[in-house]
């Protein structure tokens, strides 16, 4: 084969192994082909209540939603082999560390099949909140339907009355999570 037919297989062979991790975490498409919108906004009459998502974190310890009740929870979910996880990991952990004194809390759902992949990815990321261990995602199914998972990473954001008020389907940013929380930390409860 001479080189210049070699160079397309080889680009062939590159991008379709590639492929395969990479829209592991990718947010997924509408049949149309366009992709989806990253944030849906739920207005406050149409939300519906989060179950109460509860297990072990990754330190062992006892870890349930509904303890934040009263706080806006930004529960996320994250693998430790998912690369846009480990971008958002330090903006998570920097909203946790400036917003708790204002009522937010975040939560993270470690969907590894290993503990210690996860607690590996806490230790190094530093992470300032719990995360809940769920790998065969019984809890994530627990969810309302058009709630779950697509992709990772994902992230719910859940008013102080326990409902889910947002959904994010792709990695974000401190500033982006502010601007979610910041009109849910206004509304009154009840």
């Amino acid at each position: 084969m001479t080189p210049h037919r070699r160079l397309p297989l080889l680009a062939l062979l590159l991008t379709s192994s590639l492929a395969v991790p990479l829209a592991a975490c990718a947010p997924r498409q509408e049949t149309g082909g366009s992709p989806v919108s990253p944030l849906v906004r739920v207005a406050a009459a149409d939300r519906k209540a989060a179950p109460d998502l509860s297990g072990s974190d990754l330190d062992g310890r006892t870890v349930r939603l509904a303890d934040y009740r009263g706080k806006v929870v930004v529960l996320n979910v994250w693998a430790s082999w998912c690369g846009p996880c480990r971008a958002e990991a330090p903006e998570l952990s920097s909203v946790q560390r400036e917003l708790a004194a204002k009522g937010v809390q975040v939560l993270g759902v470690d969907t590894d099949a290993e503990r210690g992949k996860g607690r590996a990815f806490q230790d190094e990321h530093k992470l300032a909140y719990p995360s809940l261990h769920d790998p065969a995602g019984r809890q994530l199914l627990r969810l309302p339907r058009g709630y779950r998972a697509p992709a990772l990473p994902y992230t719910l954001f859940i008013d102080r009355d326990g409902r889910i008020a947002a959904k994010y389907v792709s990695p974000l940013t401190e500033t982006q999570v502010r601007a979610v929380t910041r009109p849910l930390l206004a509304e009154k409860t009840g």
